[in-house]
C-alpha cells in the first residue's frame, strides 16, 4: 500500500491528504436541516449529514489530492450511526480509488492491540469465513505503550501489505509537557523516531517502509532532525492552514527525491467556505469551496518545494 500512496502523489503532484473531520458547525445549514427533515434531529440526522457533506465534499476533491484521513473521534460521537458514516466513508473513497489513512490513533498491548488491527486493516475470523472491519489502507498509531503495543500492527499490516502512522511528534501546544522530555539529554520524541526506523526497516517497500510517522507542521525545525533520524518513514505532517502551518515551513519534511512526506489539512479544505478567502462560494456551493482549497494548497507546497535548493 506504500507503494499506491507513493504512486498516487506522483500521479497528482500533490503530497497532500484532506481530513475528512465533519463537525455539526461545518456542516452549511440546508445540509443539515435537509437530513434533519428525513430522519429528525437525531443521531441518525447528524449521521446523514455528516454523510452527504462527505460525499460532497470527496467527489470535488477526489482527483486532485491522492488520500483522506478521516478522523474517527468526529464519527463515534454521534455512536452506532456515526460509525456507520464513518464505514460508509471509507468505502466510498475507496471507490474514488483514494488511499485512506484512518485516524484512530489507537494502541494497547497484546490481544487487545491485535484486535484493534485486525478491525481496521485486517480481517476477522468468523467461522470458516474472514471479513474486513473497517478496512482502511493506513491507520494512526499511538506507540507510547512500546513493542507490545505496536507489533500486533506490524504483523497485520505484513500480512495486508497495509500499513501505519506512528506518532512521534504532534502539532498541538501542550504536546511538549512529554514528547520534549530530555531522556539521557534527548528529546523523547527522537528516541521514538529512533524505534519507529527501526520498526520500519523490518516491513519495508521498494524505497519507503510501510511504517511512518506523524510530525506536526508547527515543529519545522523538529521535522527537519526527525527527516535524518527516520529517512525511510513517510512523515503523515497534520497543522497545516488552521494550526499555522505553510508550504515553507514543511521543506525539511521531504527527502531530496521530493517523497517522503503527505501534507493534512481537515477544516482548512472542508470548511473552507466560511473562510473569508472562500467565502464568494457560499455555504451552497462548499464542495467548490474545498476544491479551491486544495488547488491553493497544491499550489503553496508546490513552491515551496521548488524553491527548497540549498535548503537541507
Amino acid at each position: 500500500m506504500i507503494q499506491k500512496l507513493i504512486s498516487k502523489i506522483q500521479e497528482t503532484g500533490a503530497p497532500v491528504v484532506a481530513g475528512l473531520d465533519p463537525m455539526l458547525k461545518f456542516i452549511p445549514e440546508h445540509v443539515k436541516q435537509k437530513a434533519y427533515g428525513e430522519y429528525g434531529e437525531t443521531l441518525e440526522g447528524a449521521a446523514e449529514a455528516i454523510w452527504q457533506f462527505n460525499k460532497e465534499i470527496i467527489d470535488h476533491i477526489y482527483d486532485l489530492i491522492p488520500a483522506v484521513k478521516p478522523q474517527v473521534a468526529m464519527y463515534e460521537q454521534f455512536g452506532i450511526e456515526g460509525m456507520k458514516v464513518f464505514k460508509k466513508t471509507v468505502d466510498y473513497c475507496r471507490e474514488k480509488d483514494l488511499v485512506v489513512i484512518g485516524d484512530v490513533k489507537r494502541g494497547d498491548i497484546g490481544s487487545t492491540s491485535e484486535a484493534y488491527a485486525i478491525g481496521h486493516l485486517g480481517k476477522v475470523q468468523v467461522g470458516s469465513k474472514a471479513y474486513a472491519g473497517f478496512d482502511e489502507d493506513f491507520i494512526t498509531v499511538n506507540p507510547y505503550l512500546g513493542s507490545d503495543g505496536v507489533k500486533p500492527f506490524l504483523e497485520v499490516c505484513r500480512q495486508e501489505k497495509k500499513g501505519i502512522f506512528l506518532i512521534v511528534k504532534t502539532s498541538n501546544p501542550s504536546s511538549g509537557e512529554f514528547q520534549d522530555r530530555l531522556i539521557d539529554g534527548r528529546p523523547l520524541y527522537e528516541i521514538v523516531g529512533e524505534k519507529v526506523a527501526e520498526w520500519g526497516e523490518t516491513l519495508m517497500g521498494d524505497s519507503y517502509s510501510y511504517v511512518g510517522a506523524v510530525v506536526g507542521a508547527t515543529y519545522p525545525e523538529m521535522g527537519k532532525v526527525l527527516r535524518r533520524i527516520m529517512p525511510k518513514a513517510y512523515i503523515l505532517v497534520p497543522g497545516y492552514g488552521a494550526q499555522g502551518g505553510k508550504g515553507a515551513d514543511l521543506v525539511h519534511f521531504f527527502n531530496e527525491d521530493g517523497l517522503g512526506a503527505i501534507i493534512n489539512s481537515s477544516r482548512g479544505i472542508i470548511a473552507a467556505y466560511q473562510q473569508e478567502k472562500y467565502a464568494k462560494f457560499g455555504a451552497d456551493c462548499f464542495g467548490d469551496a474545498a476544491r479551491a482549497a486544495v488547488e491553493d494548497m497544491r499550489a503553496d507546497i508546490a513552491s515551496a518545494l521548488e524553491g527548497r535548493s540549498g535548503i537541507n
